[in-house]
């Protein structure tokens, strides 16, 4: 199992450098070429919340990108250092996953921005889920790699 590792600061420009990682990283690991665009889109998502949630709350830590080619799925995970954020955003648009000790906070705008991005994450991965707590963020998304879907 393969795993890359890409952190950046949270500057605009750099999402697009992790969407083009994420998706040579996919390639390589047999995702479907017709699933890559979607790989690119959350990513790109995913990166520019993490990005956004750093720069409204003056956070200077990098954001997190892990990429990791398992033997039934490929999967990125994106995580930010913003404590609790996101919390009713992920809640409001219905996107699975834990939220042990973050704390509700109203981020009024954002929030909305925030919501928007995450219902446009699971509207292009199927396995999503969101995770917030005291330490920050992370969005967990994966796509099955060919042939290990089992027939029904």
């Amino acid at each position: 199992m393969a795993t890359v590792e890409l952190r950046f600061s949270a500057q605009p420009e750099h999402v697009r450098t992790a969407r083009l990682v994420a998706a040579a990283v996919a390639r390589r690991a047999g995702v479907d070429e017709a699933v890559l665009d979607e790989v690119r889109l959350a990513v790109g998502e995913a990166c520019s919340r993490a990005v956004g949630l750093h720069r409204s709350n003056g956070v200077e830590a990098p954001v997190r990108v892990l990429l990791n080619e398992e033997e039934k799925a490929f999967s990125i995970e994106v995580g930010d250092e913003v404590p609790g954020a996101g919390v009713a955003a992920a809640d409001a648009a219905g996107v699975p996953g834990s939220r042990e000790g973050a704390p509700t906070q109203d981020f009024d705008d954002a929030e909305g921005e925030d919501q928007m991005g995450l219902a446009v994450i699971s509207g292009l991965v199927d396995d999503v889920e969101v995770s917030a707590g005291e330490h920050g963020g992370l969005i967990r998304m994966s796509w099955p790699r060919p042939g290990s879907v089992e027939p029904s």
